[in-house]
């Protein structure tokens, strides 16, 4: 076989291997991200709940941003406000993209969690962020639905309980589609390279 014929047999025989997907090396790598690879699960797909501002509220009012869900309550002493501060510093470094972010914060107390207490909470750390409050019922279904723990752990007087609850952040891409889950002190800039991922994937 001559040598011109031999390149072009070899040519050809990689185009078709690449085509196939055979070769990793031909196609576009899988997205690496920090947080845990939630993509295709089949829970914590959506909810119904009134925000802080008495409006009903579910992920598809979010269409076209990405959406972080987060678990806790107001009184929490550490891991509710560096989370949500956190995801404030991640909504910042976005930069132009950070009007894509919306964080949501649903109370795991909505005994002491009123619409005036969750409001000036958020306002604490962006104004933007939505505070989503469940009835006893509706906390119950969300905890078993997005496989959440909480607990509450009775203080010295009738109102000075804490509550034990996970740590950890849900995030939703532009299409309402869970996709990671955020594990607490993974640090911010960590999730914000995670959405800038998702930001840059196709639709």
């Amino acid at each position: 076989m001559h040598k011109r014929n031999a390149l072009k047999l070899i040519a050809v025989t990689a185009g078709a291997i690449c085509a196939g997907g055979l070769f990793v090396a031909c196609s576009e790598p899988a997205a690496k991200f920090a947080a845990v690879d939630l993509t295709g699960a089949d829970y914590a797909k959506d909810f119904q709940l009134t925000d802080h501002n008495g409006q009903s509220r579910s992920l598809k009012d979010f269409a076209g941003k990405l959406v972080v869900v987060f678990f806790g309550y107001t009184q929490c002493p550490d891991v509710c406000p560096t989370s949500m501060a956190e995801l404030a510093e991640v909504k910042k470094s976005l930069g132009a993209d950070g009007d894509k972010l919306q964080g949501i914060f649903i109370t795991v107390d909505p005994a002491r969690d009123t619409p005036e207490v969750l409001k000036a909470y958020m306002a604490n750390f962006d104004p933007t962020f939505l505070a989503l409050i469940p009835t006893p019922t509706q906390l119950a279904a969300l905890a078993k639905d997005y496989k959440v723990y909480y607990k509450k752990v009775d203080g010295p007087t009738p109102t000075s309980y804490t509550m034990d609850h996970s740590a950890g952040s849900y995030v939703y891409d532009t299409q309402g589609r869970l996709r990671l889950y955020a594990r607490y002190g993974g640090g911010a800039a960590a999730l914000a390279g995670d959405l800038k991922l998702l930001l840059k994937q196709p639709a």
